[in-house]
């Protein structure tokens, strides 16, 4: 029952009081302020509430009992008995997460709930409340989150911060990108960008004037025989290459590497799943070989959940001393309460179980996506790392048809049209700014159509269901169609 009716009543009007009120009330039913099944005040109360006779209420009760609207139970009260479905939100063209509730979810980029220990997640998030309120929180993040960053990255990512100080707490890592565009870089300044690439790092580029260029990818990740020389950064996904899935090796890294120092721009090395190999060893981070040119992101909505919209920027001092300047100019910073859970798991050593449990738990789940797909021949894109795959397909009318046809049978899968960068016109256009004395395999970034498929976010069982209904959907836009024979005479 509501606290505070939803009833307002004009004294002046010509329509009776209990006519008001039993408009009032069939409104807010309609609207979905009350629901079938609310309990209402007794006509005692109510009439106490609005100031008027218990006879009011009692009139306008009557008629919404004569209407069905209202049922009395014996010694209970008086209960709404309906209510009109709320009203359906159409999702927009520009929507492109799991449409329907009934969908089975294999859109990339969720993490693994089902893997989190839900007491020492409780207990995390007991502990961060245990923590005092601040009057004025820290713009380059907790010290004890700052810490654990530190810490958790030594040992899981083989990264040595050169002090703490050199690790700020972001809200993410498109945040933090757009921190990084305002803070270091000018309206007018370009970026490049893997071509597919992440969307919201080139939307948090693009809301602060900066221009990005789209560089395609192979099967090794960035193109870096491909970046203009006029950039002023490289922002890229060297240990799992979002969306393909490519783990840049290390002779690209170091390549890389080079031409940012030659041309005196910073790398932005986002390592959104980095934690997540299990094959082999991870490849030493940019950030470790160069850390005078790498700016290393890092988020924990991969490995533990959206939900802490926490993460960390590590860089040298003049690029953490800018965004704390910027942080100064705005008021803006993370918020404090994701920080105190994720220093919590770590001091626990809750996080460390988690990531190893995560590793166990993960490549079941490829494996069993994998061998759906690779039961109807299908090809695969992507190393054996993270949380999802790809099948590319021939066409931007295929990769329609597959998430058309998912849709039919319920499951949504995300296709990675969306995922190319709008392209801009090069104003430095350039040759290759180094022979390469190899040959590269083709790029496969701007012409590259095909479904991602995350095996992350449904629970085993569920995926079970939803991976042979996806390999079916894109195995049938793949088959070849029947042609019809020619009319006889």
């Amino acid at each position: 029952m509501l606290d505070e009716f939803p009833v307002t009543l004009d004294r002046t009007a010509a329509d009776p009081l209990s006519v008001q009120v039993a408009d009032a009330l069939r409104a807010a039913a309609t609207s979905g302020v009350l629901r079938a099944a609310d309990r209402l005040p007794s006509s005692r109360a109510l009439a106490r509430q609005l100031g008027v006779s218990r006879t009011v209420i009692a009139a306008a009760y009557d008629q919404l009992h004569a209407e069905g609207w209202l049922t009395g139970k014996t010694g209970s009260g008086t209960y709404l008995t309906t209510a009109p479905a709320a009203t359906p939100v159409r999702p927009t063209a520009a929507s492109r997460a799991p449409e329907g509730g009934d969908l089975l979810d294999l859109f990339p980029g969720a993490p693994c709930v089902e893997a989190l220990d839900p007491a020492a997640w409780r207990r995390a998030w007991r502990a961060a409340a245990d923590d005092s309120a601040v009057a004025r929180k820290d713009r380059a993040g907790e010290p004890g989150f700052r810490a654990a960053v530190a810490e958790h990255l030594l040992r899981h990512r083989g990264l040595h911060p050169a002090t703490t100080a050199a690790v700020l707490a972001t809200a993410g890592t498109s945040s933090a990108v757009g921190e990084f565009a305002n803070a270091v870089l000018r309206p007018g300044d370009t970026v490049a960008m893997e071509d597919p690439g992440y969307q919201r790092a080139m939307g948090a580029f693009l809301a602060a004037g900066v221009r990005v260029h789209p560089v395609p990818c192979d099967a090794d990740g960035l193109r870096v025989d491909l970046i203009p020389d006029h950039v002023r950064a490289v922002y890229c996904t060297p240990a799992h290459q979002f969306p393909l899935g490519a783990r840049m090796p290390a002779g690209r890294r170091v390549e890389l590497v080079e031409f940012a120092r030659r041309t005196g721009i910073s790398i932005i090395e986002d390592d959104y799943d980095g934690e997540l190999r299990y094959d082999t060893a991870p490849l030493p981070l940019l950030a470790a070989m160069a850390p005078d040119v790498v700016i290393h992101l890092g988020t924990t909505s991969k490995i533990l959940s959206p939900s802490l919209g926490v993460g960390w920027l590590v860089a040298d001092p003049g690029v953490t001393a800018a965004v704390l300047a910027y942080r100064e100019r705005t008021g803006s910073g993370p918020s404090p309460a994701g920080q105190h859970v994720f220093t919590a798991l770590a001091r626990h050593g809750d996080l460390a179980r988690h990531l190893r449990r995560l590793r166990r738990t993960l490549p079941p789940r490829r494996e069993l996506l994998v061998g759906a797909l690779r039961d109807r021949g299908l090809e695969i894109l992507g190393d054996d790392a993270g949380s999802h795959v790809v099948v590319p397909l021939p066409s931007a009318a295929t990769e329609d048809a597959a998430v058309a046809a998912g849709r039919a049978h319920g499951v949504a899968l995300d296709g990675l049209a969306r995922y190319h960068l709008a392209a801009q016109p090069d104003p430095h256009p350039r040759m290759p700014h180094s022979p390469n004395p190899t040959p590269l395999p083709p790029p496969l970034g701007r012409h590259t159509y095909g479904i991602a498929l995350g095996y992350a976010a449904l629970p085993h069982a569920a995926l079970r269901t939803a991976a042979p209904i996806a390999a079916d959907c894109l195995a049938g836009v793949l088959a070849p169609k029947p042609h019809s024979s020619p009319p006889p005479g």
